[in-house]
């Protein structure tokens, strides 16, 4: 049923081999920098790749700091206690998303609350937000308290999905009006903007991944960002073990987290980032040539929101129905080409099938017909 869309993707990808759904590319001065960077023995988290890195990183969102972590997961962790997210809190964010937005909740003792997504966007509704706060919600002068469950609501984490910006500036007033911090989860949308602003910068604190799957990769890596000097500093303190500057002197002030990205992996994204523009072009040019296909096929193509221009990390394409989807799901991979279902809910997960639900009428309709497709750069 399926096989001409499989004849399609081999002929794009010019292969009969096996076809990931995304594979990191490296083609600029990878070695050379990691070479350096073992022959000058500072491959932990200190070192001029760290420093580089995070240089680039606020140049190229526009933001005023940028900090280093391991990965992802722990810059979410760190926003969110830099945001002041604590035991019995909670934190609004959307169902419809990887499971590291929600763990990095359930980190600092929190329970997130989930609302929809725009069927567009695939990213939280500010509609279903301010749905639920006009319902569910009072500012007081401790913040805006749940009258359902109680709890303070100290942050809104929206994500990007798939690198499709979320109607981000609507999202930002609302929790403006709400005294609700907004942590904007980027980690899917590093050379995506909105109205022509870089994704990660709206809210307080951004958050972005270099996980081996995304455009860019440092192996692992994650990255925040923020205009506030002052977190900035308190997100690299913590990040390094809480440790008190001096020459030989073990002394921490506060419990830290080790989260750091190695100087190793920092060599790594900055010969990445280097080619960041040359990389986003050509997945650019991929979707398009996607959209054009699948236009004319019984299947709909997945295309950058109003507003927005996306990096197309992952390109996706909706099914009419769950039979269609899981048929196509079966075809493609048995083929060798490896095709992938949007997640599970976040709510029908047995950690977190206790959190209050907005109606996710249309996170329902995705979770059944999205499938993301083969999205790697094509040397």
């Amino acid at each position: 049923m399926y096989q001409d869309e499989v004849k399609f993707i081999k002929q794009v990808f010019n292969t009969d081999d096996f076809i990931p759904l995304h594979e990191p590319k490296f083609i600029g001065n990878e070695k050379l920098y990691l070479n350096e960077c073992i022959d000058s023995t500072f491959v932990s988290s200190v070192g001029k790749y760290v420093d580089k890195f995070e240089e680039m990183m606020a140049d190229y969102t526009g933001a005023n700091y940028a900090i280093a972590t391991v990965n992802g997961t722990s810059a979410l962790h760190m926003a969110l206690l830099l945001a002041g997210v604590q035991q019995g809190d909670e934190v609004i964010t959307q169902s419809l998303t990887f499971v590291a937005t929600c763990n990095a909740v359930f980190y600092c003792g929190a329970m997130p609350v989930f609302v929809d997504v725009d069927k567009d966007t695939m990213g939280l509704s500010p509609d279903s937000l301010l749905s639920f706060l006009q319902e569910n919600a009072v500012v007081e002068a401790e913040g805006c308290r749940n009258k359902v469950s109680g709890r303070l609501i100290k942050a809104c984490v929206p994500m990007h999905t798939f690198g499709h910006p979320c109607r981000i500036s609507e999202i930002k007033k609302i929790c403006e009006k709400y005294n609700i911090d907004l942590i904007e989860d980027a980690a899917e949308s590093l050379g995506s903007s909105y109205e022509g602003r870089h994704t990660g910068t709206f809210g307080k604190i951004g958050v972005f991944s270099f996980n081996g799957n995304k455009i860019v990769t440092a192996g692992g890596g994650g990255c925040i960002v923020t205009d506030n000097r002052e977190i900035a500093e308190r997100a690299k303190h913590l990040t390094t073990t809480a440790k008190l500057p001096h020459k030989w002197e073990y002394t921490h002030d506060l419990v830290g987290y080790n989260y750091r990205m190695p100087n190793l992996n920092a060599a790594l994204i900055v010969a990445q980032l280097e080619n960041l523009d040359k990389m986003l072009k050509n997945k650019r040019e991929l979707a398009s040539t996607y959209e054009t296909f699948f236009s004319n096929r019984r299947l709909g193509f997945v295309t950058q929101p109003e507003n927005a221009s996306s990096n197309y990390w992952l390109n996706a394409v909706v099914f009419e129905n769950e039979k269609d989807r899981d048929l196509f799901l079966e075809e493609t991979n048995a083929s060798g080409v490896m095709t992938r279902p949007i997640w599970t809910l976040m709510n029908k997960l047995e950690m977190f099938k206790g959190a209050q639900c907005a109606d996710l009428a249309n996170s329902l309709w995705l979770e059944k017909r999205i499938v993301n497709i083969p999205s790697s750069v094509r040397l």
